[in-house]
């Protein structure tokens, strides 16, 4: 199976590079993972990344675009609860990438 190493730790990811344990998940492995797919991490893009946290940890189970969109527009606003931000900080896919990033499983479905 794949894997990288952090801090001197080796942690599995599968095929697409999610985190096989979601226990494994920390701040550095975030970052390299964000590394990975060329994303610089901000504060807003932690404030997403914290909010697919919290919905995962809420609903046990990630969430794809459309209700990430909605739970951050509920928490933060439709300022930043809209897809022109969210894929401002996350080109590739904001729900996939904000989960990934997050540590969190890939959601079933990352579509509108």
């Amino acid at each position: 199976m794949p894997h990288f190493t952090c801090k001197g730790r080796e942690i599995e990811v599968d095929e697409e590079g999610y985190l096989v344990n979601l226990d494994d998940w920390n701040e550095e492995a975030a970052a390299f993972i964000a590394k990975e797919e060329d994303v610089e991490l901000t504060p807003a893009h932690w404030e997403i990344i914290d909010l697919a946290r919290k919905y995962y940890a809420e609903h046990k189970t990630s969430p794809n675009i459309k209700r990430l969109t909605l739970y951050v527009a509920q928490k933060l606003g439709p300022e930043k609860g809209n897809a022109k931000h969210m894929y401002g900080l996350f080109p590739t896919g904001p729900g996939k990438l904000s989960c990934k990033i997050g540590g969190l499983p890939k959601p079933c479905c990352c579509c509108f």
